[in-house]
């Protein structure tokens, strides 16, 4: 059966509903095809799960460190099932509310794999979608006047590795764990890699990372990275750089054991279980790209600054393209595309004004260049200020970390700013807001903040950056 539509979404993740929302709010009639569940990995695999697992890790952590406060509670208990309960109904209650907005929206949504097609006597144009349905029914045609792609991605799998969702692990099936292990091996030191370290340390597992760069996180400031490396130590989480494990030496028995060059040595590691997390792979296979002149760059689409592919009513958002892989990122992308494609005036997305967080214990969040990244260009100026400077983070519980702001020493623009400490996630939308507005330092610090607040440590870096500082 064909049937016509003035916008198709292949993908219902994060990017494709948001964009299939914004559409039916410009009276588009709208079609969202899903091979899964509305939500997408954001809601099912990532984002959502992985915050409320950690939710419940620290507060495990708090309890058993009520001591410090005053307050005496007699030992705690990890019930692990029931965090993986509480977990699960968070994922449910917020995919009812997806489903709401889709309805409310009058939006068509085909649960079937979707392919795109060359031009045929249904359409003159390359995309119209064919869907499949896993039950073997007739498939749909969905003719559109434009597509958005939003297929999304998957955890990415070293050679040798093959994820057995019992002693080696994906995120995907980490998501699942039954029970805390005693021990496990996380190979990969990125976002996601020292997330699950933190959430699982705080848990009580024993935990090794082993990282083939130089150091974690190695896309964050080099501050940043050396705080969560000295905090992680602090933890008992041992850190293993420069580290390329050898495949070949996987065993399996009653642990999993792995050998890894590291620097010039070989080491052996062993633990209960393996975290495989070395980044995200596009989505791209066999949606039909091969029947349309949409490009790809080892396996991420192509696009304009609009998010549109060589062929022009055809777009693509979202983990698919390259960019940042971020929930927020491919959301915004989607809006966008939606508001080109419609005709209205639009500004191309900046990545200068997209935050980045990490929710380890404490906190990581950036946006704008890293000092390395600014001095390419810039004659720069830097403003560091510790939370322990900060009453409310001693009356928190939390002073460990900082805040660092880098401006142009010539323009005072601010290029980038960076937080490691208690709600540096939430601390950081300040910092973006400056970032759009365009502010300096100087800006921020004559912002008055709140005493006693977390947020003051924004203005403090302000004035750190001319060395106005006044509490340190």
């Amino acid at each position: 059966m064909t049937k016509n539509y003035d916008l198709v979404l292949l993908g219902g993740g994060t990017g494709g509903y948001v964009a299939a929302i914004r559409a039916s709010q410009l009276g588009l009639k709208t079609a969202i095809v899903e091979r899964n569940v509305l939500g997408g990995t954001c809601l099912h695999k990532g984002c959502i799960p992985t915050k409320a697992l950690l939710r419940s890790a620290e507060v495990y952590r708090i309890v058993k460190e009520s001591g410090n406060y005053g307050v005496d509670v007699p030992e705690a208990m990890l019930r692990f099932q029931t965090v993986q309960q509480r977990k699960q109904k968070i994922v449910n209650r917020l995919h009812r509310g997806i489903r709401q907005l889709i309805k409310k929206g009058k939006i068509d949504v085909y649960h079937g794999f979707g392919r795109l097609l060359g031009p045929s006597i249904f359409s003159p144009l390359a995309g119209t979608i064919s869907v499949t349905y896993p039950d073997g029914r007739e498939n749909d045609r969905l003719t559109s006047k434009n597509v958005i792609i939003a297929t999304g991605s998957r955890p990415r799998l070293l050679k040798g590795l093959t994820p057995d969702g019992h002693q080696v692990l994906t995120s995907d099936e980490a998501l699942e764990l039954g029970e805390c292990p005693k021990s496990i091996l996380i190979v990969g030191g990125g976002v996601i890699g020292v997330e699950w370290a933190s959430m699982l340390a705080d848990f009580g597992a024993q935990v090794t990372i082993v990282e083939y760069g130089d150091r974690i996180v190695p896309t964050e400031d080099g501050a940043i990275s050396q705080a969560l490396t000295g905090s992680f130590k602090k933890r008992g989480i041992d850190i293993f750089t420069r580290a390329r494990v050898l495949s070949e030496t996987l065993k399996k028995s009653e642990e999993v054991s792995i050998e890894a060059a590291v620097g010039e040595d070989k080491k052996m590691f062993s633990a209960e279980k393996m975290l495989v997390s070395v980044g995200r792979m596009p989505n791209t296979e066999d949606i039909g790209l091969a029947n349309t002149s949409i490009e790809t760059v080892n396996g991420y689409i192509k696009t304009n600054a609009y998010g549109q592919t060589k062929e022009p009513h055809i777009y693509a958002i979202g983990d698919v393209t390259g960019g940042p892989q971020l929930a927020h990122v491919a959301a915004r992308e989607g809006i966008q595309a939606v508001e080109h494609l419609a005709g209205l005036q639009v500004d191309p997305l900046d990545p200068g004004w997209v935050p980045r967080c990490i929710y380890t214990h404490p906190e990581a969040a950036s946006i704008g260049m890293t000092e390395e990244e600014a001095q390419k260009d810039h004659a720069v100026k830097v403003g560091k200020v510790p939370f322990k400077a900060i009453g409310k983070a001693l009356v928190y519980g939390e002073s460990e970390g900082l805040a660092k702001i880098i401006a142009d020493r010539r323009t005072n623009d601010i290029l980038g700013v960076h937080l490691f400490g208690p709600h540096a996630t939430e601390l950081i939308s300040e910092a973006a807001l400056g970032r759009l507005l365009d502010a300096t330092p100087w800006e921020l610090a004559e912002t008055i903040h709140p005493h006693p607040t977390l947020s003051e440590i924004i203005g403090e870096a302000g004035l750190a950056v001319d060395g106005k500082a006044i509490h340190i």
